[in-house]
């Protein structure tokens, strides 16, 4: 049995089909759900140059206008977090689930399991991208690493796979 289960939500296109599932799972088991949300600080948000260029910034940007640049990106991202795990949480309650929320930030797989832990759940739920080959091997893979380091069972939602269409775009960029 399942007393709490930790649900990873991310902003993919797999967290309907994860919290639904979640929720019926939770009523069959009468467990709490803890939605999380993990922020990764440095990977996506990060002002480099090439970055800033392609969002309409001046590619010199440095020092403390990409500190300022930087916390503001990083600050949107954990609002639209937040609004994403409440708004879970209420359609979880509304179902008659009880639920708590909680946003870290850190690299995914890593925090993930760290909440889990420190929470004492029982099962992970995790969505899965699709990601195989080149494409798991160059952008890694969150729900592989949740597998090898959680503290407890991972049940893994599968998305929908873009095996080709992944490979070329890593191919094209590793290429550039």
């Amino acid at each position: 049995m399942f007393n709490k289960i930790l649900v990873a939500i991310d902003d993919g296109d797999t967290n309907q089909n994860i919290l639904q599932q979640a929720i019926s799972l939770a009523l069959a088991n009468d467990a709490q759900l803890i939605l999380t949300n993990v922020v990764p600080p440095f990977i996506e948000v990060y002002p480099e140059p090439g970055y800033i260029a392609a969002h309409g910034y001046h590619p010199t940007i440095h020092g403390e206008t990409a500190v300022t640049y930087y916390m503001q990106r990083l600050e949107a991202l954990e609002q639209k977090g937040i609004e994403l795990l409440q708004s879970f949480a209420k359609r979880a309650r509304t179902c008659g689930v009880e639920v708590e929320y909680v946003q870290a930030t850190g690299s995914p797989g890593f925090m993930i399991c760290k909440v889990a832990r420190n929470r004492e759940v029982d099962l992970i739920m995790i969505g899965r991208h699709g990601r195989t080959g080149l494409s798991e091997f160059f952008l890694g893979s969150v729900s592989n690493y949740v597998l090898h380091h959680a503290p407890c069972s991972v049940l893994t939602i599968q998305g929908p796979i873009h095996q080709q269409e992944t490979d070329s775009k890593v191919m094209e960029a590793v290429s550039m």
